[in-house]
Formats: C-alpha cells, structure tokens, sequence
C-alpha cells in the first residue's frame, strides 16, 4: 500500500514558524522573546534564532522597553512578508488537503478490499474532516475518534475521546488523521500500547 504523500514545504516548516512569528507582532506591541515563545510553544532559543533572522532581513525592528527587557515590531517591509507567506501557505494548505482527499479515498478502498469494517480516527484536525467526507463513499463505518488536544468535542456527532479511552472502542484498522500533528498522534498511539501495523497513515512521519 503506497498512500503517503510528501509536503513541500509543510506548514510546521520555517516558513510557517516565521508566518506565526510576523502575525503575533503584527497583534501586539512590544512582544519580547519570551513572550513568543510561550504563545507560540516554541523553544526560547529557537525563537531567538528565528528573530535574528527577521532582524536580518528588515522584516523586524528591536527596542529596549523597561525593564531592560528588548521589544520588537514589524516593519513595512515585515507587513508585506507577512501578507506573502500567508499567500504561499495557504497554496500549500490547498494543495495538501487536495492529495489528501485522493489519498483517503484510495486508502479507505484498499482497507475496505481487505476486509475492514470499522475505522476509528486518531487526530481531529482539518484533515480529519476530509478523511470523514471520503469515509462516506465508501462501505466502511467510523467506530469513533480519539484525539486529547480536542477530547469532550464533537466531529460529526461522535464525542471525541482521549487516547487513554481507546479500548473502548471497536474497530479494525485505525487511521492517522491529522497532518501537522501526525507525529504526535502516532507516538501517543504507540505509547497506548496499539501496534504500528495496526495503524495507517497518509503523511510520512517527518522522523
């Protein structure tokens, strides 16, 4: 079975991360290092790399704010960046949920050739909503979704539960459906104790 589709570039690359950066100052003013990096869930000194860069290229300008600490701000030249990599982005997003469509669709007629009946859904993201839309074309039936980042919501009329509550559920297969989070989602499938053969994925884990 060969469904796994590449990203180029995918959205938690370095251009996303400067999209964020260039959009959380574009908010706010006088944004330190720290304060990205807690917004945003990166490292501090990723951030400080990050930052140096868009120094560099004009797209941001430092102050010093009491107390002793460094703002920074976007530029003119940052504000049409910015403007840019959304544009570019969003091309990519487009492009990726389109082959994601096609490569569900194929993938849910192999398992459904192979003799799978249920399919429970591990993330609950964008993807996953495309992957249900597919789900619906063919004979196979969603035992459930599981994902902790969206656990007590709703996808679909179906409660989204924790991973910790995954043997509650009946199904054959189960299928990795989120893109940005793949890794994630499949390292906590792992650590449930389900089996790699036991689960598909359309995205190449970027290990």
């Amino acid at each position: 079975m060969n469904t796994k589709i590449a990203s180029s570039p995918p959205p938690e690359s370095g251009q996303y991360r400067s999209l964020q950066i260039l959009d959380e100052l574009s908010n706010n003013d006088a944004l330190t290092q720290r304060d990205l990096s807690k917004r945003l869930g990166i490292a501090l000194g990723l951030v400080n790399s990050y930052i140096k860069n868009l120094i560099a290229k004009g797209y941001i300008t430092v102050s010093t704010i009491p107390p002793k600490r460094y703002g920074y701000y976007l530029t003119p030249k940052g504000f049409a960046e910015k403007s840019r990599l959304a544009y570019d982005l969003l091309q990519d997003y487009t492009r990726i949920y389109r082959e994601a469509k096609n490569n569900y669709h194929r993938l849910f007629l192999e398992l459904e050739q192979e003799g799978v009946k249920n399919i429970l859904f591990a993330g609950a993201d964008e993807v996953a909503e495309f992957a249900y839309i597919t789900l619906q074309d063919t004979g196979l039936k969603l035992a459930g979704v599981v994902d902790d980042d969206k656990a007590g919501e709703k996808f679909f009329g179906n409660t989204i539960k924790p991973f910790s509550e995954i043997d509650a559920f009946s199904y054959d297969m189960i299928v990795v459906t989120s893109y940005v989070r793949r890794d994630e989602v499949l390292n906590e499938l792992l650590r449930t104790g389900i089996s790699r053969k036991n689960v598909k994925m359309i995205f190449r884990p970027r290990g």
